[in-house]
């Protein structure tokens, strides 16, 4: 089996700015936050395992979660899924189609987030610490709040023009 990887889950969270090439030839890099968890995964009634999560957001893309699964594979399955989605699943019922999350506790776990996702490929049931995800999307808004969302989208005026077919 190759070596795995995504680093090990720490108790620090990763925030972080990507940089390379000399700061004379490049443009900023985007800031972004990322974190390792470990889910609980069902794949069906008897199938029940643990996969490693990156947990990542980019600030040129605020609208946006993206969650790759580890599957100890060379392969890896992204998902990605609006923030809001996220952060609305951890208070209730959110999504509909290929991602739903709700919140849940159980005795064994503690306050914890469900994810189930569906693709032709199969689907899934996933739990992961409720406070954990919690603690990482308040570190999204910190980096890149509501309100500042909606500088980075189109304007109303891109979106007639796309809708108009121009």
């Amino acid at each position: 089996m190759p070596p795995d990887p995504l680093p090990a889950a720490s108790s620090a969270p990763l925030a972080a700015t990507p940089t390379g090439g000399d700061e004379a030839s490049s443009t900023a890099a985007s800031a972004a936050v990322e974190e390792v968890l470990t889910l609980r995964i069902s794949l069906g009634e008897e199938v029940v395992g643990e996969v490693r999560t990156r947990f990542r957001f980019d600030a040129e893309r605020p609208y946006e979660v993206l969650l790759t699964f580890h599957l100890g594979r060379p392969d890896e399955a992204d998902w990605v899924f609006s923030r809001d989605l996220l952060r609305d699943g951890l208070r209730s019922l959110s999504g509909q189609g290929d991602v739903k999350l709700w919140p849940a506790y159980c005795p064994c776990h503690g306050s914890t987030l469900h994810l189930a996702l569906e693709s032709p490929h199969g689907s899934a049931l996933l739990e992961v610490s409720k406070p954990r995800v919690q603690s990482w999307l308040d570190r999204t808004y910190a980096l890149v709040s509501e309100q500042a969302e909606q500088a980075y989208g189109p304007t109303d005026a891109q979106l007639s023009a796309l809708l108009a077919g121009g």
